[in-house]
C-alpha cells in the first residue's frame, strides 16, 4: 500500500522543481517501462498492479529492482493519465549529456524553444523513427523529463540522446562544411532541393518559428509547400503542427539515401 509520503512525493516529480531536486522522473505505461528496463536508465522502484507484475515476471530478474503491487485506486492517485496504466515506474534522471561540437557525418536536430511537451515528446519519437541520434535543445525548450514528454517518446527517450545548449554558442562553433537547414514559408520548395546526408535541422517554436537569433546561423531555407486544393487563401491551412513538420523533413532527408 501507498503511504500518504510516498504519494505526495511522487506527484511533487510532475513539477520540475521536484524533479531536480530529487533527480528523478516518472514513467508510465508498460511498453514505455519496458523500454527503460532494457535501457541504461536506472529504474528506482516499479509500482504495478497484480496482473502486469504476473505477465511480466519474466522480463524483471529477481532482485535488481523493488517492484510493488498496487491496486487500482492507488495508481489513480498518482497517475498523469487520463485513464491509469497498469505500471508505474520512479527513474533516476542521469546526468546532463555532454555538449555535442560537431555533427559528424548524420543529421542532428535542433530544437528552438519548443514549449509543447506533446511536440517535444513526438519529436524525439520521429528522430528515433528515422535515425537521428542526437537531438539538441535550446535551454527555454520543455523539459525532456516533464511526464508528458516522456509519455510521448514512447520508449524513444532510451535510445535518443538529448542535449540542452546555449543554440547560438554551439552554432557558432560548426564548420563552414555544415548545412544548417530550417524552416520558412519563404524557403525552397523541399522537395525540389538537394539535401545532405549530414547537417543539423532547426525545428521553431510552435508560435513563432525559429528565432531571428538563430534564424541568422541557417544556410538552407526549406519550405513544405501545401497541396490543399481550396482556391482561397482564406481557407488554406497556415502552417504545420511542429511536430508533423519535423516528419515530412526528416522523412525526405531519409528518402534522399535510400533512392
Amino acid at each position: 500500500m501507498l503511504s500518504k509520503s510516498k504519494i505526495s512525493f511522487i506527484n511533487s516529480l510532475k513539477i520540475k522543481k521536484y524533479r531536480d531536486i530529487h533527480q528523478q522522473f516518472i514513467a508510465e505505461g508498460s511498453k514505455l517501462v519496458m523500454e527503460l528496463l532494457r535501457s541504461s536508465y536506472v529504474i528506482k522502484e516499479v509500482y504495478a498492479t497484480a496482473p502486469w507484475i504476473i505477465e511480466s515476471d519474466q522480463s524483471i530478474v529477481p532482485g535488481t529492482l523493488p517492484v510493488y503491487e498496487i491496486g487500482d485506486w492507488e495508481m489513480a492517485k498518482i497517475t498523469c493519465l487520463s485513464s491509469p496504466s497498469p505500471v508505474f515506474a520512479l527513474v533516476e534522471i542521469p546526468n546532463p549529456r555532454k555538449s555535442m561540437r560537431d555533427p559528424g557525418s548524420d543529421l542532428v536536430l535542433i530544437l528552438d524553444d519548443i514549449r509543447d511537451p506533446g511536440n517535444m515528446g513526438t519529436i524525439i519519437r520521429i528522430a528515433d523513427w528515422f535515425g537521428i541520434e542526437t537531438v539538441i535543445c535550446s535551454e527555454n525548450t520543455v523539459d525532456l523529463y516533464n511526464p508528458k514528454v516522456v509519455q510521448a517518446t514512447m520508449g524513444s527517450i532510451a535510445r535518443v540522446t538529448v542535449i540542452y545548449e546555449n543554440l547560438e554558442l554551439f552554432l557558432q562553433q560548426l564548420s563552414d562544411k555544415i548545412p544548417v537547414y530550417g524552416t520558412f514559408l519563404g524557403g525552397e520548395n523541399i522537395y525540389g532541393k538537394n539535401l545532405d546526408n549530414k547537417g543539423v535541422l532547426i525545428i521553431g517554436n510552435e508560435a513563432y518559428g525559429i528565432s531571428r537569433e538563430i534564424e541568422k546561423y541557417v544556410t538552407e531555407r526549406l519550405f513544405i509547400p501545401s497541396f490543399c486544393s481550396f482556391e482561397s487563401e482564406d481557407h488554406k491551412p497556415d502552417s504545420l503542427n511542429a511536430s508533423v513538420a519535423t516528419a515530412v523533413v526528416c522523412s525526405e532527408f531519409r528518402r534522399r539515401i535510400i533512392r
